[in-house]
């Protein structure tokens, strides 16, 4: 893996998480472990679906995950993710994961980028019909 997606934060986003990985989150040599990395992006991704959703989603699939570049212990993660698609009961989602790494000399490099899917579900954990867009009760 090569660090060839240097740069900046997006501009004008607001991250939907941000967290640092702990020691315990990694192997012996300080590099994080890929799932773990996989459960921050899922818990990003379903937060602007829960709000599209006005309630509980399920993950239904990882349509896809890339690692591009490492992750170390000390790394400050932002996720942004993004809603790009709307079905009947489904949502997709976009997440981009940055890490700031070496804050003293600003490096700032795209880490992780995936497409997970989720299903708005009801009370019995079965899938409900998304609201239109002008009966949601919360702010998106």
């Amino acid at each position: 893996m090569t660090n060839t997606n240097q740069g900046c934060l997006p501009d004008g986003k607001i991250p939907q998480l941000r967290v640092m990985p702990m020691p315990a989150d990694a192997n012996v040599h300080g590099d994080v472990f890929g799932g773990w990395i996989m459960a921050q992006v899922d818990i990003a991704g379903s937060l602007p679906a829960v709000r599209r959703s006005n309630g509980r989603v399920a993950t239904i699939a990882v349509n896809s995950f890339v690692f591009k570049n490492p992750v170390f212990v000390g790394d400050l993660l932002s996720f942004y993710a993004d809603i790009v698609k709307v079905g009947n009961t489904s949502i997709t989602v976009n997440v981009e994961v940055f890490a700031e790494r070496n804050r003293l000399q600003a490096e700032t490099v795209k880490v992780t980028e995936a497409t997970l899917t989720y299903v708005a579900t009801d009370e019995n954990r079965k899938p409900r019909q998304v609201p239109p867009l002008s009966s949601l009760t919360t702010q998106i």
